[in-house]
């Protein structure tokens, strides 16, 4: 191997270096039991963001506007607080919360059920942690995902 092609498989990370030397991981989700493309299928990482950008922003208005007004400070701190308010109620109902609704997406059980209230709490400690939100397994579901054995679907 020369030194470009070691460059350019540390670039494109291991996942990419270990397919180009033969190993088939299957698609996002394949060990789930999700299809690839459609609905049901694994949501993109992208929506996935623009999702919680969505979210955030709804709970900034909201504690800027409601419980902290004029205190850009304090309601950075409150938005914490609404967003794990969100997420509970929203996704222990509604099985998305509103920014997820908007991108179609879902929260499910990894066996295709809706998540029980204290799998979805646990979900939203984490996310709103933050840390365990940016680490991923090799399907793409984030930390607080695996604990809580729930996977984000396209609708």
């Amino acid at each position: 191997m020369d030194n470009r092609q070691a460059i350019g498989s540390w670039l494109s990370g291991p996942r990419a270096a270990a397919e180009e030397m033969g190993a088939d991981f299957g698609h996002r989700g394949e060990r789930l039991g999700l299809p690839q493309d459609g609905p049901g299928s694994m949501a993109p990482l992208g929506r996935r963001f623009g999702a919680l950008f969505l979210d955030w922003t709804l709970c900034m208005v909201i504690a800027y506007g409601l419980i902290a007004p004029g205190d850009q400070a304090a309601a950075g701190n409150w938005a914490v607080a609404v967003l794990f308010v969100l997420n509970v109620l929203t996704v222990g109902t509604l099985g998305s919360t509103p920014g997820k609704r908007l991108l179609g997406l879902r929260v499910i059980s990894v066996d295709g059920e809706r998540l029980g209230f204290g799998r979805v709490a646990v979900r939203s400690l984490l996310l709103c942690l933050a840390l365990p939100a940016l680490i991923w397994d090799r399907d793409g579901r984030g930390l607080h995902d695996r604990l809580s054995r729930a996977v984000q679907v396209r609708t």
